[in-house]
């Protein structure tokens, strides 16, 4: 049987391998995906020194940020059972320090949180209907601003559009199943 484990791709903390549940809804991002989502963003010169991970599951996007700078991250998870594997993933990484866990729905967490991010990770359910809602309440929310990356994984057969709400598509790719989509706010003229 293959461990669900992950592992940390580069950084202080390369190779490190991450607690994520044997069994359940979450659907972490494999190595192959994080890796393509981390070297767009590097080829477009994004920072890493704020970045919140949004349905974060293991944390595995958001620890990946922090391995890679010295910036510090927030996570949102609704279940409470992936928000302890969240902070326990944290302690091993030595970033607990840096980070803090929501253990609340992202829609409410939204209210919580202050931006702009450098980086807004977003990886929600495949089938969740909801799903555009949340987006459009997370662009709305000032969570994002002129600089930030929103970097949404979702499944390919449920595409995004080239522009929402004033967020421009600047980077999309496929892998399987899997789509990545990275928004930026649009220049004003």
């Amino acid at each position: 049987m293959r461990k669900r484990g992950i592992r940390v791709i580069t950084g202080e903390v390369k190779g490190l391998r991450l607690r994520a549940p044997p069994h359940g809804p979450t659907r972490p991002t494999s190595d192959l995906v994080r890796s393509a989502i981390f070297s767009m963003l590097e080829s477009m010169g994004t920072p890493f020194d704020r970045v919140v991970d949004l349905y974060a599951g293991t944390g595995s996007l958001g620890i990946e940020a922090l391995s890679r700078g010295e910036g510090e991250a927030d996570f949102v998870e609704r279940d409470a059972r992936m928000a302890a594997v969240i902070r326990d993933n944290l302690k091993a990484a030595g970033y607990a320090e840096r980070a803090h866990v929501y253990a609340t729905d992202v829609a409410r967490a939204v209210a919580l949180l202050s931006g702009p991010y450098d980086v807004v990770f977003m990886d929600p359910p495949y089938a969740d209907e909801r799903r555009d809602e949340v987006i459009m309440r997370v662009l709305r929310s000032g969570l994002a601003g002129p600089r930030t990356a929103v970097v949404v994984e979702h499944a390919h057969r449920r595409p995004l559009p080239e522009t929402l709400d004033g967020f421009l598509a600047v980077r999309q790719r496929r892998y399987g199943d899997t789509a990545i989509t990275i928004y930026r706010k649009e220049a004003v003229e």
